[in-house]
């Protein structure tokens, strides 16, 4: 069976579980069942064919690791559900810093063990790297905000001939300039932002697009979130928020019968718990009128561990972003994009986004 090989950009919790993950699904019959999966198995492929194979970070705790130990080195604190990970013989290599690092969070770490030990890897490194691993799919899980960081791994991928899967809301799909750059190397990627398995967005779009199928009129909507990973500390720097509000308030805006002021709508990360981890906490709330224009309201909190929740979609992204290079198409992979990102190029309605995407899985669609 061929495997996928994998370069992970950012080793951090989402990282972990996905890893993880890809370790507990493997070969275990009492994990075979698929439980907690969308796609047990895509074509040929399953969870246990992802192999990671080089890895870049710049914390001085995990550079130097087995990928398979840096996961689970701090500030790493997603929820460990699966603690037997086999060496994957990738050692995490020092990357390249940018805007990866918001300044405000080496205030929240006065030893600066945050802060890279080693001189950065080269853009040449990094390439080298990539080509000398076999990697086939770059998978992107830097910070929040890193836009200078994205587009320069990014533009490695494209250099190196690898695809991408772009899990931030740093606009790379979704930006004319770069899909064409990847069609023009007839290279996959899918992004931007990657959504939950079953997520605030998810659930908050879901919501919304229930309102206008029963024909309730929204008036006003919030999604509040708050979470303890590092993520969220990132995310204290609101200068860094503007990718991913735009994101996560177009991912709600596309599914609306008529689109909201922005003073109606207010989406977005809202602040930093340290004793909630992993744990993300949503609050949503729509207002609307229904018959007579009667006044109706609905509140909704979700607790759900924040990345395992996120590997959930990624495994599958992974995959299919596989079978487009095994099928040769290149370019923006517009069906698993809809299904699995916030800010797509082409936004669909949950329900055309997963036909869609079933339909490209069984290659009845070529993206």
């Amino acid at each position: 069976m061929r495997k996928i090989r994998i370069a992970i950009v950012g080793v951090g919790n989402c990282a972990s579980s996905l890893v993880q993950g890809i370790n507990f699904y493997r070969g275990s019959s009492a994990n075979g069942t698929g439980v907690g999966l969308m796609h047990k198995q895509i074509a040929s492929y399953r969870p246990g064919d992802i192999e990671v194979v080089a890895a870049f970070d710049i914390d001085r705790r995990k550079v130097g690791l087995d990928v398979s130990k840096a996961i689970f080195a701090p500030p790493n604190c997603t929820q460990v559900f699966c603690d037997k990970v086999s060496l994957t013989g990738a050692i995490v290599k020092m990357g390249c810093v940018f805007d990866s690092f918001a300044p405000h969070m080496a205030d929240h770490d006065p030893l600066r063990t945050f802060l890279p030990l080693e001189k950065e890897s080269t853009r040449e490194q990094i390439i080298s790297e990539l080509k000398d691993s076999a990697t086939e799919i770059m998978v992107n899980y830097l910070p929040v905000g890193s836009d200078e960081a994205a587009r320069f791994y990014a533009s490695c991928a494209l250099e190196a001939g690898v695809a991408f899967v772009n899990n931030i809301p740093v606009f790379i799909a979704s930006d004319p300039i770069w899909a064409k750059r990847f069609a023009d190397k007839n290279l996959p990627v899918i992004g931007d932002d990657i959504k939950s398995q079953l997520g605030a967005t998810v659930l908050h779009r879901t919501i919304v697009d229930l309102f206008r199928k029963r024909g309730v009129k929204v008036e006003r909507t919030y999604q509040l979130n708050t979470g303890g990973n590092t993520d969220f500390l990132n995310m204290l720097s609101r200068t860094r928020l503007t990718s991913k509000k735009t994101s996560k308030t177009e991912a709600v805006q596309s599914v609306m019968s008529e689109r909201l002021a922005d003073e109606n709508i207010h989406i977005g990360p809202s602040d930093y718990v340290p004793w909630q981890l992993d744990n993300k906490v949503a609050f949503i709330r729509v207002e609307g009128r229904l018959f007579g224009d009667v006044p109706m309201e609905l509140d909704v909190k979700l607790s759900v561990e924040d990345s395992p929740n996120s590997a959930g979609i990624a495994i599958d992204a992974i995959r299919c972003c596989k079978l487009a290079l095994d099928r040769g198409i290149g370019g923006v992979l517009n069906s698993p994009s809809a299904y699995f990102s916030k800010h797509p190029p082409v936004q669909m309605s949950d329900d055309e986004a997963y036909r869609c995407v079933e339909q490209f899985i069984r290659g009845e669609r070529d993206r």
